[in-house]
């Protein structure tokens, strides 16, 4: 990331620089709150500001420390979401505080969340009525958008991970426990790479996908061979195997249905091949059922009421 100092802009309107001043109080304030044991920073003497220094932000961030003074400032300077994505885990910002940092930024956040309230409920409704069948919505990034509980539970634990993890790209190149549930993982990773490259051809420009490159890029030495190989693909595989550390080894037919005229979000339904994987999705479905089922007065689950 460049600490380089940015040329002031000039000729924005008085909403911008509204805007731009809220956005200086929102990070004085966010620094403020978190001490320097926080954040794994000796406090050393005669401390006297409140929190955390500029100059401590700027390192934990990599930011140039004149670039966040002038950010603090309210000063007329563009923010990319590189550094904002920077900023919000230097300054320890819940989901919240995020989406507040780049709504002041005007600039589109990235990394997907947690909030499915994009999609219909009826949507969401069909994924649990598909059980046990696994089944999920994506979007043409991988992003997991919202997903059944046996597809939760297919590779690894969904839940456990945090929102901006949830993506297929991302858990394969970096997840241990996803990786190990795909049989054929390396050619898999490749053709997800060669269809990444082919899919962000009509999106270049936007933020959201160069930072999941950029995210990939940085950690996987793996994806960056692959992705100097300029390999492109559009088909989509319809057989699909996976290795479930609870069931064993599942086949499946999958059926992917576009919910956009364009290719963008999709309703995926992994379709058991064979009897034994129907069998198996079965018992992974009461495994995750009995797991997650309420537990009545006398302690006991539901499940075996």
């Amino acid at each position: 990331m460049s600490a380089a100092v940015p040329e002031p802009l000039v000729g924005t309107p008085s909403g911008d620089r509204a805007r731009r001043s809220e956005l200086a109080a929102f990070l004085r304030s966010r620094r403020e709150r978190i001490s320097p044991e926080r954040a794994g920073l000796p406090r050393g003497p005669r401390r006297r500001t409140p929190g955390l220094r500029r100059e401590e932000v700027a390192h934990l961030s990599t930011v140039g420390v004149t670039w966040y003074t002038w950010l603090e400032q309210g000063r007329d300077i563009h923010v990319s979401a590189q550094v904002l994505d920077a900023l919000s885990r230097a300054l320890m910002l819940d989901r919240s505080e995020r989406a507040h940092l780049f709504a002041l930024a005007g600039t589109a956040d990235p990394m997907p969340t947690d909030d499915t309230t994009a999609l219909p409920p009826a949507l969401r409704e069909m994924l649990t009525q598909l059980e046990p069948f696994p089944a999920c919505v994506q979007n043409a990034r991988y992003d997991i958008l919202a997903y059944n509980r046996v597809y939760g539970h297919l590779l690894s634990d969904l839940d456990t991970l945090p929102p901006s993890d949830r993506n297929c790209m991302w858990l394969a190149f970096t997840d241990p426990e996803w990786g190990a549930a795909m049989p054929d993982r390396e050619e898999t990773v490749r053709l997800m790479a060669a269809r990444f490259r082919s899919r962000m051809a009509g999106h270049l420009t936007e933020p959201a996908w160069k930072a999941m490159l950029s995210r990939l890029q940085s950690a996987s030495p793996e994806f960056r061979e692959l992705w100097q190989r300029h390999e492109v693909v559009r088909a989509v595989d319809t057989a699909k195997r996976f290795r479930n550390a609870r069931v064993g080894m599942l086949h499946f037919t999958y059926h992917g249905l576009w919910l956009n005229p364009a290719e963008g979000a999709r309703m995926g339904v992994y379709v058991p091949a064979d009897d034994e994987t129907r069998h198996r999705v079965e018992r992974l479905f009461a495994l995750v059922t009995e797991a997650t089922a309420p537990v009545g007065d006398n302690g006991e689950s539901a499940a075996h009421s």
